[in-house]
């Protein structure tokens, strides 16, 4: 039955593999033209071709780069059962050479990868496949309680938000309260704190707490093998970093790390190179903004720290607060470009105003070149979407009234964005307590819409495309690997 099944699947791509192949080689100019095209053919697949050039063919009857394509253009949900067909397709779809091919054949797929808390403080990821709409668990990340050392400090109970007057405050809630507030919570579990990235078809894990101590440990998940490995180490141990990906390379700017007088905010950071699986420091944020603070007593009190990171235009775009227990006070930002190893300061509009939560986090995420943020509201007008104007240096409200529920708990992320498929999308919990994904529907970009569409496009455009319960679980992060 599981061979029948992948067969009638195979049989499917095969149709269009034939259709394709035969637009294309009647398109060829001569005869010498198609033995040069197949030279080279040859050529790109021939690390795959000598790894199985002793073994049976990958489809009896087919040629080898027939039957590469075939396999390559199988959705990413059935690679499960094909790799249970036989050892060389096993072998074929754990190479990178067939994601590769996906990618030359343009029939890659974003899947969306979220971390969750279950009600017993354990971490997991699952993920989102949306073109069948169906939820898979990751096999846990490695145990690493005793990479850290349990140091002879006391727990440390953190307060809530007073009012400053004038000064923009933030509810000093989930980010730190839910790690912290409960003694003993943080020798028991692994990997709070961690941060998240995506590279290559891979998953990164970075840092967080381990026995109260910040940790230097980089995991990685392999979605092509199902598996978690360890890589390089960070150079610096830090927690809550911000993390983004520029020209294939992960950075980590900022975090926390916790010394004997409470948790210090960290200025260094670090670059992260995935083809020499190697760290090496950048230049720290200067943090100008509290350099210029008008008395010593505040400078010493008021601590700058990272809130959000976005990677937009080809730059790391780092919007920052000050804090001091509890409270968090906007200070703009500094935009750090990877091309220069220089950091200079952030429009005023885009980082005064750039959009915030509680606890000072910054949720933003970029999607067809555009910077978008979530604007929540403890009013019943619902939170909006925005996007930054960079020719105005504005942020400009794109949709109102998201559907997501009025926060009122101590959840670390009650709602995250990310983007795939072209789309900006929210996931949060529902009413009914499930995880939900929502499609932001923006409209057409087409110059000649109605103002009336313009409206409706601001005020309505959102599609739930999944909706799944994993029992009492809070949101942490999410990223999108594309394969």
């Amino acid at each position: 039955m599981l061979l029948e099944f992948a067969l009638r699947v195979l049989r499917c791509v095969y149709a269009d593999i034939v259709i394709a192949m035969g637009n294309f080689l009647s398109s060829a100019r001569s005869q010498e033209d198609e033995v040069l095209i197949a030279n080279n053919d040859s050529q790109k697949r021939q690390r795959i071709s000598i790894e199985y050039e002793q073994q049976p063919a990958i489809i009896p009857g087919l040629p080898e780069e027939i039957a590469l394509q075939i396999l390559a253009r199988v959705s990413r949900g059935n690679h499960p059962l094909l790799r249970c067909v036989c050892k060389s397709w096993h072998q074929v779809l754990s190479t990178p050479e067939i994601f590769n091919l996906r990618k030359e054949l343009g029939v890659t797929e974003e899947w969306l990868y979220v971390l969750m808390k279950d009600e017993e403080e354990r971490l997991g990821w699952h993920v989102l496949d949306p073109v069948d709409g169906k939820w898979r668990k990751l096999p846990p990340m490695p145990e690493i309680a005793n990479i850290a050392k349990k140091p002879e400090t006391a727990e440390t109970s953190w307060g809530w938000r007073i009012p400053l007057g004038p000064l923009r405050t933030m509810r000093f809630a989930g980010l730190f309260r839910g790690w912290f507030q409960r003694k003993g919570f943080l020798d028991k579990t692994p990997f709070c704190g961690c941060s998240a990235g995506a590279i290559n078809g891979s998953l990164y894990v970075l840092g967080g707490f381990s026995w109260a101590s910040a940790m230097r440990a980089v995991w990685r998940y392999d979605s092509r093998t199902n598996r978690w490995a360890s890589s390089a180490a960070m150079e610096v141990a830090r927690a809550y970093c911000k993390t983004g990906v520029v020209d294939n390379k992960l950075y980590a700017i900022g975090g926390v790390d916790r010394g004997r007088g409470g948790l210090t905010p960290l200025q260094s950071a670090e670059v992260y190179d995935p083809e020499t699986d190697s760290w090496s420091q950048v230049a720290p944020m200067p943090f100008r903004r509290a350099q210029v603070l008008p008395t010593a007593f505040l400078a010493d009190m008021l601590k700058p720290i990272a809130t959000g990171m976005a990677a937009y235009n080809g730059k790391l775009c780092v919007p920052q607060s000050l804090y001091s227990w509890p409270f968090f006070v906007d200070v703009g930002g500094e935009i750090f470009d990877p091309a220069t190893d220089m950091w200079a300061e952030m429009p005023i509009g885009m980082g005064e105003d750039w959009p915030a939560r509680q606890a000072g986090t910054k949720l933003s995420v970029v999607v067809g070149g555009k910077l978008y943020a979530l604007d929540p509201t403890s009013s019943m007008d619902g939170s909006k979407i925005k996007v930054y104007d960079s020719d105005q240096d504005v942020w400009k409200v794109v949709l109102k009234k998201v559907p997501i529920l009025l926060d009122l708990s101590d959840s670390e992320s009650p709602y995250l964005l990310a983007g795939f498929d072209g789309k900006l999308h929210v996931i949060t919990k529902d009413i009914n307590d499930n995880v939900a994904v929502l499609r932001a529907e923006l409209g057409s970009d087409n110059s000649n819409s109605s103002q009336q569409a313009v409206k409706d496009s601001v005020e309505f455009g959102w599609k739930t495309i999944s909706s799944a319960s994993f029992g009492t679980v809070e949101l942490v992060a999410c990223q999108v690997l594309d394969l």
